[in-house]
C-alpha cells in the first residue's frame, strides 16, 4: 500500500540571530524515498522520489525513458512497501518489454536524475525528434502562470522543499500541476498525468520550478511539447539541445523578467 501522506511532521528548534531563544516548532517534512523500478520483473532503476502519484509516475517515467509510446500500453502498475523502500512493479506487454531487456540497467540517482548511471555517453546523448507543435505564448502569458503558481504548490507550501511542474494553457492559465522531491520525477508525474487524462502536451507549455539541465529539455521533447519555461538558469547543453530540436526554451523566470534562449549561430 502507499503512504497516505508526502510528508510528516518533525520538530525543530528555531536559530534566531542574536541567540537566546528556546522556541521549538513543529512543521511537516517532504518525503524521500528510494523507489526501485522493475518492469517485468526486471530491475530497471532506482530512483529518489515522494512515494504519491504514483500511477502517473509510473506512466510518465515509462514514456520519457522510451519504453512505451501510450499510457495505455501499461498493463499493470503495482506499488508494494519494502524494507528499506518501495518497488514499483511495472507490467509491459511483451514486444516492449523487449526495450526493457535490451537496455535494462541498475541506476542509483541521489538527485532523482535520469542521467546517473546510464552505462555509456552514447546513451546519454541519444537522437531526439523535432518537436512538431507550436503555440503562440504572449510574454504575458508567461508571468501570469508565474504568478499563479505558488497557489497550485501546495506541498511547497507545507514542506517548502517539493518542485513543481506545471501544465499551463498559451493564456497562461495552469491547467494541471505534479510535486515531488525531484524536479525530474515531478515532471514526469506532470507528463504521466496529461498521458492518462488524454490532455495533448503539444497545446501548451510547460512551467519548472528547476534549473534547467539537459535531462529536463529531453523529457519536454520527448513529450512533443512546444515550450519549457524554468525558475532557473539553463545549462549550455540545455539551450544547445533544445535549439537543435525546436523546443522554445525560457529559463530564469522571475515575476520582472526571463531569459529566452536566442537560435544558435556557429
Amino acid at each position: 500500500m502507499l503512504p497516505e501522506e508526502s510528508s510528516k511532521p518533525f520538530r525543530f528548534s528555531v536559530l534566531r540571530p542574536g541567540g537566546g531563544t528556546n522556541e521549538v516548532i513543529e512543521r511537516a517534512v517532504i518525503l524521500e524515498e528510494p523507489v526501485a523500478i522493475e518492469y517485468n520483473g526486471i530491475g530497471y532503476a532506482v530512483m529518489m522520489a515522494t512515494p504519491t502519484d504514483i500511477d502517473d509516475y509510473a506512466v510518465g517515467f515509462s514514456l520519457s525513458e522510451r519504453l512505451i509510446a501510450l499510457a495505455d500500453e501499461i498493463l499493470a502498475i503495482d506499488m508494494h512497501q519494502a524494507d528499506l523502500g518501495w518497488i514499483l512493479r511495472i507490467q509491459l506487454p511483451q514486444e516492449n518489454a523487449e526495450k526493457v531487456i535490451a537496455r535494462a540497467r541498475q541506476r542509483v540517482s541521489e538527485s532523482s536524475c535520469g542521467l546517473c548511471g546510464m552505462d555509456n555517453l552514447e546513451e546519454v546523448m541519444r537522437p531526439l525528434p523535432r518537436v512538431t507543435s507550436q503555440i503562440e505564448v504572449a510574454d504575458d502569458a508567461v508571468f501570469t502562470a508565474l504568478s499563479a503558481l505558488r497557489a497550485h504548490q501546495t506541498l511547497n507550501a507545507s514542506t517548502g522543499s517539493a518542485h513543481a511542474a506545471a501544465f499551463c494553457a498559451p493564456d497562461g492559465a495552469i491547467l494541471m500541476t505534479r510535486e515531488d522531491v525531484g524536479r525530474h520525477n515531478a515532471l514526469d508525474k506532470l507528463i504521466g498525468a496529461l498521458a492518462r487524462a488524454g490532455m495533448n502536451i503539444s497545446t501548451g507549455f510547460i512551467l519548472l520550478t528547476a534549473r534547467c539541465s539537459l535531462e529536463l529539455v529531453q523529457k519536454a521533447i520527448l513529450a512533443n511539447c512546444p515550450m519549457l519555461i524554468t525558475i532557473s538558469a539553463a545549462t549550455d547543453l540545455a539551450i544547445d539541445i533544445a535549439d537543435k530540436s525546436g523546443l522554445r526554451l525560457i529559463s530564469l523566470a522571475r515575476a520582472d523578467s526571463a531569459l529566452v534562449a536566442m537560435p544558435q549561430t556557429g
